[in-house]
């Protein structure tokens, strides 16, 4: 078994409101005294690292929610750009002032419906690394490009730029596999199917210089799913999604 610390990051993804996040957020804090996932008394779970990524506007809140819980927080994407003429964009270092230890960046949906490419997702990625916060780079085939037999092409051609940035960038980064057809869709890749991406992905870090950078999987992923997933050696937790609005099943797939 691999010494890399198990990771679960919850996205929000676009909801939420002020009302039910303080609900959400202080029954996830709730759930962690009662000595959950990523306790960091030593007791169970202190092996599991807990985290959420929210919408901007709620960062203030999640930051003075979780301040001091030893769970942490990030955003769903990040500008290339330190700062500028770029209407709606966010910087890193606005990130950083409201305590983010993490960003999303090349999400599937950021690709499809934004139209960012390999080479945008690795910018943004060197932009987040130089801002001292950590990119959870997201990389994934649709279901066409899995039945055509091109998942692994696919996935070396998204990690390309990401990985040319050199080893001392790819060190300071997490990757996390979520095939495009499993996203809010109710399907998961089997065990053995995300298993196969993740080995591959693991050969590439290898070959980058950074063999033991933790690649996650996300994709539908709930309570009764989380335990088999991370059975598999190369996967070192989970992106979730849609599970991540409800303390309890986020908190179930930490303690899995």
């Amino acid at each position: 078994m691999s010494m890399r610390r198990r990771l679960v990051i919850g996205n929000w993804k676009m909801n939420g409101n002020r009302a039910e996040n303080q609900q959400l957020l202080s029954d996830l804090v709730n759930l962690q005294k009662v000595g959950g996932a990523g306790a960091d008394d030593g007791t169970k779970g202190a092996d599991v690292e807990l985290a959420v990524c929210a919408p901007f506007p709620y960062l203030p809140q999640v930051a003075d929610a979780l301040k001091g819980t030893g769970i942490t927080w990030g955003a769903q994407d990040a500008s290339e750009h330190a700062k500028g003429a770029y209407t709606g964009e966010v910087s890193v270092a606005m990130l950083a002032e409201f305590g983010c230890s993490w960003a999303l960046v090349g999400h599937s949906e950021r690709r499809a419906y934004h139209g960012e490419t390999s080479d945008v997702v690795a910018r943004k990625a060197a932009a987040v690394i130089q801002g001292g916060l950590t990119p959870v780079v997201c990389v994934g085939e649709t279901q066409a490009e899995r039945e055509a037999g091109d998942t692994l092409k696919i996935i070396d051609e998204q990690l390309a730029p990401v990985l040319a940035l050199g080893a001392d960038a790819v060190k300071n980064m997490v990757l996390a596999y979520e095939p495009v057809w499993a996203i809010g869709t109710g399907l998961t890749a089997s065990p053995e199917q995300a298993q196969e991406v993740h080995a591959h992905i693991r050969k590439l870090l290898a070959a980058a210089g950074a063999p033991e950078q933790r690649v996650l999987y996300g994709g539908s992923v709930k309570a009764a799913n989380a335990t088999s997933l991370f059975a598999k050696e190369d996967i070192d937790g989970a992106l979730v999604g849609g599970a991540s609005l409800v303390a309890t099943d986020f908190q179930g797939i930490a303690d899995a």
